[in-house]
Order: structure tokens, then C-alpha cells, then sequence
């Protein structure tokens, strides 16, 4: 069964990045334009083929290679718990807080009821550090008043 990256990435994930394309069932972003760096977001397998536990972040550099990965846990993010919750799954059960890809016959995506808050959060907190916002210039800022020296004593002011 696919994975339907293009949906989850579009529907459930909804990443504000400059630019990005999803090749198979990775996300490929350029989150600052003019940056050599990119990120590289893809589901992460657990032990079992075919179970994924949560999504797998890569900063890459073009010459450089992968300079750093991160394993975001839909667990750890609340992704599934509505889902979890349903179906009586608690932490330590079998099929919580995964999504599994060999139920052929199912007409739904394995994702189906994920809730991407938590994991947008961290992605994008994770981007921020590696594609930090380029500095915004701020007006100068507000000369502070200065008290204007007490005129001195005239002779006609008696």
C-alpha cells in the first residue's frame, strides 16, 4: 500500500517552505531561497518492513553530504493519539502510534486521522535552527530624549 506522501505533506503536515517537491515518500525542501542547504524529510521504519514510527529530517549539503538527521516520533507528538485512543492503544501496545503500509485492502491512507500539529511545530523549530530568518533591518531606533539644559539666570527675569 503507498504511503500517499504528496496528501500527508500537503494536508496533514502543511510546511510553509520557500520551495519543496516530494520525490517518492520524501519531502525535499529549499526553505530560504539562495540557500545551498536542504531538507530532506522522509518517514522513519521502525524494526518491522513496512511500519514507520515516525519522520525522519536530514539537513544536506550539495558537496558536503547529510550534515545532520533527526527522527521526529509521532508518538512524541500526539500524531496518532485521537486514533490511539479509539482503538484502546496505549504506549508499549502493538500499532500505537505507527502507521503500517501493507494493508492493501484498506481505502484509506495509513495516516488517515493524524494530526500534524505537534510534528509542523518541531519541523519547523528543527528548521529554524539550520535555516535561521535572515536579519530584517530595523529602523534606527528612537533617539532618547535628553533634558534640555536649564538656561541660565538672567538678569532680566528678576
Amino acid at each position: 500500500m503507498p504511503l500517499y506522501a504528496q496528501q500527508f505533506f500537503d494536508d496533514v503536515l502543511e510546511l510553509p517552505f520557500y520551495q519543496y517537491a516530494i520525490v517518492g515518500d520524501a519531502l525535499y525542501a529549499a526553505p530560504q531561497p539562495n540557500s545551498e542547504l536542504r531538507l530532506c524529510i522522509g518517514f522513519a521504519p521502525t524494526i518491522r518492513h513496512g511500519e514507520y514510527g515516525g519522520l525522519r529530517l536530514r539537513v544536506v549539503h550539495p558537496e558536503q553530504g547529510v550534515l545532520d538527521t533527526a527522527i521526529l516520533r509521532f508518538g512524541d507528538h500526539g500524531t496518532f493519539e485521537r486514533r490511539d485512543t479509539a482503538r484502546g492503544l496505549v504506549a508499549g501496545r502493538d500499532g500505537y502510534a505507527v502507521i503500517r503500509d501493507w494493508h492493501a485492502n484498506s481505502s484509506q491512507p495509513p495516516w488517515h486521522g493524524a494530526d500534524g500539529t505537534g510534528l509542523r511545530t518541531a519541523i519547523e523549530q528543527y528548521a529554524h535552527v539550520w535555516f535561521p530568518e535572515p536579519a530584517v533591518s530595523r529602523p534606527p531606533a528612537r533617539p532618547v530624549a535628553q533634558p534640555t539644559p536649564a538656561t541660565a539666570f538672567s538678569p532680566r527675569s528678576r
